[in-house]
């Protein structure tokens, strides 16, 4: 432990109090916790930043959009607005739809109508505007007060995924998903602000499916083994090992794009990820020429960030150079544009690297039965009473 840890490790100790006292009063009931007649699935982690949540939900969103009327509600991390935000038809408009959300102040009626000079993401956030974006048929709502925001969706919607929700101990949700990421597996599990923990992790009784997300495509039986005896599986929970699959380049339309990467390749990179090492160690399987453009998770792209990168392009004297973002912050990128009524074109060319899960060993099929049957009996189950 450094000794910035160990400066920090007392408040450490504060937090945790807080935290287990606060799930105590909800595993009493004596802070109330709210049930719904819709199949609830929550995906979570433990600790602060990404363990692929967002790559997640899109797994369920593929998984049930044809068969249910879907929505994803999730908290809006970054968005510049407050209160039950829904993202307006059409996926890729400028548009929301404000809502009261049923509180006693009048916190939401600043928020309704839509700015033409904002874009989704700063109105809703950066992964519920990918949401709505790669899936526009879906309804994708935001809200700090969870229940608030599914009492609004429940008259209109028969299943809702809420994204990282895990620490959200006013819903009950029917179904829980935790994820951890593989590369922290071993990492000490400090709480906040010395660690990068939530909550201990002892809080993961309350997932029915663990998943070790961001593994090797090729982890072997033993390495699993050594990794359920550090997380520990509860008898009644099904653990589960993924690994991301990256998909072909995209325009930053959406559209593909035929572009090739190898050694002789340029790659400007632009991230505003918790976690950009995979996608650093995946982009050096092609060349080991990368610029890195990083900032932290959900950072807001200025007119600065965006000249600093169109500028280091622009003097790169290579001859086949281009500049690679992430879906979420492409979000974020095309707001920056729009306020700033830049554009790229064939002379700054960006595109966007799309991300999938994949569960290893064809475990997919045994994951898709656990949750769709989850959904099935919660919805029949309903329907009888």
């Amino acid at each position: 432990m450094n000794h910035l840890r160990w400066l920090l490790f007392p408040f450490s100790m504060i937090y945790g109090l807080v935290v287990i006292t606060r799930n105590w009063l909800y595993d009493a009931g004596l802070f109330k916790s709210y049930r719904f007649n819709v199949p609830v699935i929550s995906v979570g982690n433990l600790e602060v930043g990404g363990a692929g949540k967002s790559p997640m939900t899109e797994y369920l969103i593929r998984l049930f959009i044809k068969d249910y009327k879907l929505a994803v509600l999730s908290r809006g991390y970054g968005r510049k607005t407050q209160g039950y935000l829904v993202a307006g038809v059409g996926g890729k408009e400028q548009e929301i739809k404000s809502q009261e959300a049923g509180q006693d102040n009048d916190t939401h009626s600043n928020n309704r109508g839509t700015s033409t000079s904002q874009s989704i993401a700063s109105q809703i956030g950066d992964e519920p505007a990918q949401f709505k974006n790669k899936f526009p048929d879906i309804t994708v709502a935001v809200c700090e007060y969870r229940v608030t925001g599914i009492k609004n969706l429940l008259a209109d919607h028969d299943l809702i995924v809420m994204d990282d929700a895990f620490q959200h101990r006013a819903v009950k949700p029917g179904f829980s998903i935790l994820l951890f990421d593989y590369n922290g597996i071993n990492r000490p599990r400090l709480l906040l602000p010395a660690g990068d923990m939530r909550e201990p992790i002892s809080g993961r009784w309350r997932a029915q499916v663990l998943i070790v997300s961001k593994c090797p495509p090729m982890l072997s039986v033993i390495q699993k083994a050594e990794i359920a005896a550090t997380i520990k599986p509860l008898p009644y929970q099904q653990l589960f090992f993924s690994c991301i699959a990256y998909q072909a380049l995209q325009n930053l339309d959406g559209n593909s794009a035929n572009v090739a990467i190898d050694e002789d390749t340029t790659v400007f990179l632009l991230t505003g990820i918790a976690n950009s090492k995979p996608l650093v160690q995946y982009l050096n399987g092609f060349t080991s020429h990368i610029i890195h453009h990083k900032y932290p998770d959900h950072h807001p792209f200025t007119l600065k960030n965006i000249s600093k990168l169109a500028d280091g392009f622009l003097n790169c004297t290579s001859s086949k150079k281009l500049i690679i973002t992430t879906e979420k912050d492409a979000q974020r990128l095309m707001g920056a544009l729009l306020k700033t009524g830049m554009q790229f074109n064939k002379s700054l060319p960006v595109y966007v690297l799309p991300i999938r899960v994949e569960f290893l060993n064809d475990s997919a099929q045994q994951f898709n039965k656990v949750i769709t049957e989850y959904v099935r009996e919660y919805t029949t189950d309903n329907r009888i009473y």
